[in-house]
């Protein structure tokens, strides 16, 4: 190991490891954040292509279980608050933009964790994603419709509650957070 001057006696010491500077050991806030924009616009732009080819409820089969189709929500998740007289609308997106502004301080704060960083990429630009919507057009579009004969007991006709991109993206970010608490967990022991 190298050795270093004793800054107090004059003697050697064995040099301690550095701490690494933040975002040293991995991409740095703007990669983290250019990976958001990047899914925001893959979102947008599926929005916009669906908007632009269909009308509302209108569906294309694409598979034995899967539709292209249009869809509002104006609630959150599985439509939760969705026949709430409107109020959800700005409520949720007060709370996303919230979230993004809690996100970006926690990706500028811990950008040097590659799984942790990219978990939170993926709900930024998913949350700013259905944020854009909430604010144009007062409901969130939804296409992905995937339906299975199980999902009978649980859902109408076997039809998962259909969603998009940014609901992909936050999806795998969430998935991605759980992932790296686990780690983290299992490297403290």
């Amino acid at each position: 190991m190298a050795r270093r001057p004793n800054a107090v006696a004059g003697r050697t010491s064995k040099a301690l490891p550095l701490q690494p500077v933040q975002g040293a050991q991995g991409p740095g806030l703007l990669f983290w954040l250019a990976l958001a924009l990047l899914i925001l616009v893959a979102d947008q732009l599926s929005k916009w292509l669906i908007l632009g080819s269909y009308v509302q409820h209108e569906s294309t089969v694409v598979t034995s279980f899967f539709n292209l189709v249009r869809v509002h929500n104006p609630g959150a998740a599985f439509s939760f608050l969705a026949d709430a007289g409107g109020w959800q609308r700005w409520f949720f997106t007060a709370l996303g933009l919230g979230a993004a502004g809690f996100i970006v301080w926690l990706l500028r704060a811990h950008a040097g964790q590659r799984l942790f960083s990219f978990a939170l990429s993926c709900v930024l630009g998913g949350a700013l994603g259905n944020v854009i919507d909430r604010m144009i057009h007062g409901y969130v579009v939804d296409m992905l419709d995937f339906h299975w004969r199980w999902l009978e007991p649980v859902f109408p006709a076997g039809h998962f509650p259909a969603f998009n991109l940014a609901d992909v993206a936050i999806s795998i970010g969430a998935a991605g957070l759980i992932l790296d608490e686990l780690l983290r967990v299992r490297k403290t022991r």
